[in-house]
């Protein structure tokens, strides 16, 4: 069964700062549970619970905060992209927040809600995450805590809305995940009356700036030494480049042709309609992104 969590982010989304200020006050050894982290971390005391919650989500850190080796890799003392400023950091990020599942809401939106449907209300993404609830155990669900996890999650991937946001607007501006340009947002006429309904959107396309590098490296990470891996898998398995990505079909394809153009030891077989990738020998994920961000 799986494992569910909720709240901790204390409302706030995650700044593009914060994981590099969190890692580097876990690197000297500081605790964020020390009376010391407000001032240390220049951020009220809720912010610091924040960052440590979004630490673990991004995997910055363990269970234990200690630093992961994925934050090493970004953030060490030989950092690739220490300050983020490579999109392809970014969608390694989202990556991890989806597969980690410590803010299990994005688990459950990626890999299952989409399925469902991609044009949705917040109320609509309610009744899915307290069926989801539900179904591991009643006393799980607390209207307030989804709540606030759906405003979370649609802030930390939508641009904002001057005409909406004005209090927080350059707030949001700053949060990590926006520039993915994952999610959109529109408006409807209710029928019944004179209002209008929020709608929002994660449509399934190309991803233009998402580099074929860091999809293959998110199917060696969640793919683990398989010699082959199917095309459906690809597409639509738990944590799948197919579903975290939100590629459609064509632009999966895409990406794997791109794979297998710069990997002379990675080959698609597309043979009496069984379509699969397979690895001659399976890459070192970590020696890709070296090479990657160079």
């Amino acid at each position: 069964m799986q494992l569910l969590k909720f709240s901790g982010h204390e409302t706030f989304i995650c700044k593009q700062f914060w994981l590099k200020k969190g890692y580097d006050y876990i690197r000297e050894r500081k605790s964020f549970h020390d009376d010391s982290a407000v001032v240390e971390l220049g951020v009220g005391r809720n912010m610091v619970t924040s960052i440590n919650y979004w630490l673990r989500s991004f995997n910055v850190v363990d269970q234990n905060d200690q630093p992961t080796e994925f934050a090493d890799f970004i953030f060490g003392e030989n950092g690739k992209d220490q300050f983020i400023e490579d999109i392809a950091t970014i969608w390694l990020f989202h990556y991890f927040l989806v597969k980690t599942n410590h803010a299990s809401i994005y688990d459950l939106f990626f890999n299952q809600f989409r399925k469902e449907r991609q044009d949705f209300t917040k109320e609509q993404l309610h009744s899915f995450l307290k069926r989801k609830c539900d179904e591991v155990s009643p006393r799980l669900y607390n209207p307030n805590t989804i709540i606030h996890d759906i405003n979370v999650l649609l802030r930390s991937y939508l641009k904002p809305d001057p005409t909406e946001d004005k209090s927080d607007f350059e707030d949001n501006y700053s949060g990590l995940l926006i520039e993915l340009s994952l999610l959109s947002r529109y408006k409807t006429r209710n029928f019944d009356d004179s209002s209008t309904i929020n709608w929002y959107k994660i449509e399934s396309s190309y991803r233009y700036d998402l580099p074929y590098q860091i999809v293959l490296f998110s199917i060696l990470d969640n793919f683990v030494d398989q010699q082959s891996i199917s095309f459906k898998q690809l597409e639509v398995s738990p944590n799948s480049p197919g579903l975290v990505f939100a590629l459609s079909p064509d632009a999966l394809y895409s990406k794997i042709e791109e794979i297998v153009e710069h990997n002379k030891k990675i080959t698609f077989s597309n043979n009496t309609g069984v379509q699969e990738l397979q690895f001659k020998s399976v890459p070192d994920k970590w020696k890709l992104l070296e090479d990657y961000y160079g």
